[in-house]
């Protein structure tokens, strides 16, 4: 197969799935993988086939200070060739590992493209990290090269490592920076660097970027994507996302995890849509809206928090230009569907997808949405359910992907560097993700139950915190909430629940007694919340809650016979409790 039957064939997949947009049965029904061939490249075979002599807006970047910048399409393929030059002048080569740590600026989707273009991995890094984290990613992730902005930059003084280092936008820092880096080479030369067109030499297999997932419950597994698993399998995710020629896109999902490469990559340049982004040093809910509005955006993507935060400011108005939203990240909880339908006439459709694979299940454009369910598998996807203790296909348990008589294109290839792992989530001849939902027998829509370590029995019933946590955050009073179970003497475990405050509300016992039998009311007795504790939550730095600590805090008490000074108790509320 040529280079141009590989692009033949992904373009053709991706217009049935345009022109079946709105019938998502027939997508579902219809819609096969294409076969691109042994050495397919996403930044060869689809981006500069969009990008030739394509001057419409690429990227368009706001910047904190409300600086703009745009890019065309034609602009980054010949920006991104230059790069490549460059980055192959200074020695990267097919196969080196490089750690991108940079925020919304335009050289990471620059960088980005040119990696590909070489075969060079993309490791996506968040600019949070630490030097702890950062060094647990340069030696198991084997990096070669890091990219980094100043300010990050200087964190790897103290980390150590035979590893490339590239400073972007060093000539903006202060000249104390500059002094500290003066060993770093300095992007800004890749201007000097070739125009030529860099040679399609990478193998459909050949991989294409690593993820360190987000590390909820253990130390952070390494995904690592392929040529064909991360941007071929991304159009099941143009598919949910609906995102149209021409469109407008945007998504809150902070540089450095999976999500971002999803919606602010590769989906929606599938297509040939623009790629919005609004930077902000702190998240301010009235000009987010107005951004979307005055640049027209048809297609939204935010997690749960965020559209909590819109709903607490009330901001009624839908931007105009609107068509599709979505909310990924989290389960999303019912209640904040029906605000947003309400204000403007528009449903969020959920989807759910992990590190390791592309969107997997989600509510397509046209499908009947069930408020707090995540949608039907999409189209290419064959994900099933099975009890984790027999194996066998059930109306709720663990999500899977069958791994015969074909494997998932949009699967990853294994986790880097850890063969045990990989054999573990692909035993069984299935993939495991590790996430429960139920099946409705009807409809087939499955609605999401948990992570398989946070479900927790009560009393011999299985308690589910999302659903405690989807009752909880109807109550004003509740911002965020984190449910686990305590364990108990009589009943096994407790239902307890972790509560993040809105804002003003009072950190006391009537708080506390409010909460309390506001659960009391919305939920059947075996879920009941039995105890309650005001806490900052604690969270991955990609914005996960750490349920694995609010556990362990809970047994340690448990072991140590104390009570926790902090938390409230039915029993604390004469006539509550029963």
């Amino acid at each position: 197969m040529t280079d141009i039957d590989a692009t033949r064939a992904f373009f053709d997949a991706r217009d049935q799935l345009l022109d079946l947009a709105g019938d998502p049965a027939r997508a579902r029904a219809e819609f096969r993988w294409p076969d691109v061939g042994p050495s397919f490249n996403w930044a060869h075979d689809v981006f500069d086939v969009i990008a030739e002599g394509n001057d419409d807006t690429a990227l368009w970047i706001v910047d904190a200070d409300g600086g703009e910048q745009k890019r065309s399409f034609a602009q980054m393929k010949r920006r991104s060739d230059q790069v490549a030059n460059w980055m192959r002048g200074i020695g990267a080569r097919k196969g080196d590992v490089a750690m991108l740590m940079l925020d919304n600026r335009i050289e990471l989707w620059e960088i980005m493209l040119a990696a590909l273009k070489l075969g060079v991995v993309i490791l996506p890094t968040s600019v949070v990290l630490g030097a702890h984290e950062l060094r647990d990613r340069i030696e198991r992730g084997r990096v070669r090269w890091v990219f980094a902005a100043a300010d990050d930059a200087l964190k790897f003084a103290d980390v150590p490592g035979d590893y490339g280092r590239v400073g972007v936008g060093l000539e903006q820092a202060h000249r104390d920076q500059r002094a500290a880096l003066f060993d770093w080479l300095r992007y800004e030369e890749s201007s000097a660097a070739s125009l030529a067109v860099i040679p399609h030499t990478t193998a459909s297999a050949d991989p294409s970027l690593i993820y360190f997932t987000s590390g909820t419950t253990s130390l952070p597994k390494i995904v690592e994507h392929s040529h064909t698993s991360y941007p071929l399998g991304h159009l099941t995710t143009t598919a949910w996302i609906g995102v149209r020629p021409g469109d407008v896109h945007s998504v809150v999902s902070a540089p450095g995890w999976g999500k971002r490469a999803w919606s602010s990559f590769f989906s929606p340049w599938n297509v040939g849509a623009t790629i919005f982004v609004l930077g902000y040093t702190r998240f301010d809910a009235e000009h987010f809206v107005s951004e979307l509005d005055r640049a027209g955006v048809n297609t939204f993507c935010a997690p749960p928090t965020v559209w909590r935060m819109l709903i607490q400011h009330r901001l009624d108005r839908k931007p105009r230009a609107l068509r599709e939203l979505l909310s990924a990240g989290e389960p999303l909880n019912p209640e904040v569907i029906a605000r947003i339908r309400e204000w403007w006439g528009l449903d969020i459709r959920d989807g759910y997808g992990q590190t390791e694979t592309t969107a997997l299940i989600a509510n397509m454009p046209g499908d009947p949405i069930v408020p707090g369910a995540m949608g039907i598998p999409l189209p290419g996807v064959d994900a099933v359910l099975v009890d984790p203790l027999t194996g066998a296909e059930t109306q709720e348990g663990e999500i899977c992907l069958r791994l015969t008589p074909e494997r998932p294109k949009n699967l990853m290839p294994g986790y880097f560097g850890n063969p045990e792992a990989t054999e573990r989530a692909t035993s069984g001849g299935l993939f495991h993700t590790g996430d429960v939902a139920q099946r409705d027998p009807e409809t087939g829509v499955l609605t999401f139950v948990g992570r398989t370590d946070d479900i927790f029995k009560s009393s011999d019933f299985k308690v589910s915190p999302f659903e405690v946590e989807s009752a909880l955050i109807e109550h004003e009073l509740v911002a965020e909430a984190a449910v686990v179970g305590a364990p108990d003497d009589t009943r096994l475990n407790v239902t307890k629940a972790y509560v993040a405050l809105a804002a003003g509300a009072s950190a006391d016992a009537d708080t506390a007694r409010a909460i309390l039998a506001h659960a009391r009311a919305a939920l059947p007795p075996y879920m009941r919340v039995r105890r309650v504790e005001f806490f900052e939550l604690p969270k991955t730095s990609s914005g996960k809650i750490r349920r694995v600590e609010l556990r362990e805090r809970e047994l340690a008490a448990h072991r140590q016979g104390q009570r926790i000074a902090t938390e409230w108790r039915e029993e604390d509320f004469p006539g509550l409790k029963g």
